[in-house]
């Protein structure tokens, strides 16, 4: 029977992708249901080629006009709200639901989807940046399985595969350095937004390249490896890797390297979520060794302050991470208005990192009430 699956924010990058994988294997998965924030026009667009049993707006006031654009398909359901998409992932059919939302956001249909006992495939990072103890222990209580996408958890989880408990010695999390690893302080200062937006070598959303530009996340997916595979943070090495072929690699007791290699294409780590353990033909071009050499450099945490932060959130734990992801979701957006500069966003982060209460409580609440403050604070920095 063909695996049903609930994409949770099918307009991104990561959604849209996921869609090209099912479609290359139309015999295996089938679309349950599509989500967007509030890409109406695309949502029913994909909403009329996959034909999904049902289709969320999680803004409310597009509503009225996803129900006008779906009118003559009265067999998909259509939903709206953030409520509504909690509740849809939580539909007896779905066998996976693949969690591409930004944000915060993507925190409480994933907490959903899990106590569901569905199979998550995790491309939100924030969940576990957020909520890492909570997640972790949800998914051990209801028994489902969490398969990373990012593609550097994908090529860690790839590497780990047949290695039973071998004791891990580090893992080495690979990044490509952004638009601006060659850049001097001096010239941090006054990047533009467009200049940011030039990733050397993937095509993402406009949030998660100009948290790659600031390498806050790459300090995001340090906190991530960490739950995912329970390796402590100074067992996590972050290796700056321009050319982004090896996806990342762990070390193991006896000295030996495993990595997953493979040219920056994100339907690769899509499709094995969906399949694992399983492997599928994947058109697409492949990796040559003989085109480019392989380089790796330490990162500058002084000229990437986003990243030396993103450490000190998580040696204080608790609520620390859940205080920096949401002062960084407040900045990364200002940036893009043009409200603050590049080098603006890590100082913003730092000073509301000061501001806000700790907690040492793994409770969702606690992760509301903090995430709400500590935009508040940081909203309140942005505009003085």
């Amino acid at each position: 029977m063909k695996k049903q699956i609930a994409i949770l924010g099918s307009t991104g990058s990561i959604g849209t992708q996921a869609l090209e994988v099912i479609e290359e294997h139309p015999d295996l998965y089938e679309v349950y249901c599509l989500t967007a924030n509030n890409k109406v026009d695309e949502l029913a667009e994909q909403a009329r080629k996959f034909n999904p049993a049902a289709v969320v707006i999680a803004n409310e006031d597009k509503y009225g006009r996803l129900k006008e654009l779906l009118c003559d398909l009265p067999d998909i359901k259509v939903y709206a709200g953030k409520q509504a998409i909690n509740d849809i992932v939580e539909a007896g059919p779905i066998d996976m639901v693949l969690t591409a939302m930004v944000g915060f956001a993507g925190l409480s249909p994933t907490i959903h989807a899990i106590r569901a006992r569905k199979k998550i495939c995790l491309a939100n990072k924030e969940t576990l940046v957020v909520a890492g103890e909570l997640i972790c222990k949800l998914a051990a209580e209801y028994h489902s399985p969490i398969i990373p996408v990012d593609s550097e958890h994908s090529a860690i989880f790839q590497s780990l595969m047949g290695e039973g408990d071998n004791e891990i010695e580090k893992l080495l999390l690979t990044a490509s350095g952004g638009p601006f690893r060659n850049f001097t302080k001096e010239q941090l200062a006054t990047v533009t937004k467009a200049d940011a937006l030039r990733h050397p070598t993937w095509t993402m959303g406009a949030k998660i390249t100009i948290d790659s530009a600031t390498m806050m996340n790459k300090g995001f997916e340090v906190i991530e490896a960490k739950w995912l595979f329970g390796v402590p943070a100074d067992r996590i090495q972050v290796l700056v890797h321009p050319q982004s072929i090896v996806h990342s690699a762990v070390q193991f007791r006896d000295g030996a390297v495993k990595a997953q290699l493979g040219v920056p294409d994100m339907r690769l780590p899509i499709q094995f979520a969906f399949s694992y353990p399983d492997r599928l033909h994947l058109n697409g071009e492949r990796l040559d060794l003989f085109r480019q050499p392989l380089e790796f450099f330490e990162p500058d945490m002084d000229k990437f302050c986003c990243l030396a932060l993103a450490f000190e959130a998580i040696r204080k734990g608790g609520n620390m991470p859940c205080i920096v992801n949401a002062a960084n979701e407040v900045v990364n957006h200002g940036f893009l208005e043009d409200r603050c500069s590049f080098t603006q966003m890590s100082d913003i982060i730092e000073r509301t990192m000061e501001r806000v209460a700790f907690s040492g409580e793994a409770d969702y609440a606690t992760y509301v009430a903090t995430d709400a403050e500590a935009r508040r604070v940081a909203t309140e920095l942005l505009e003085i």
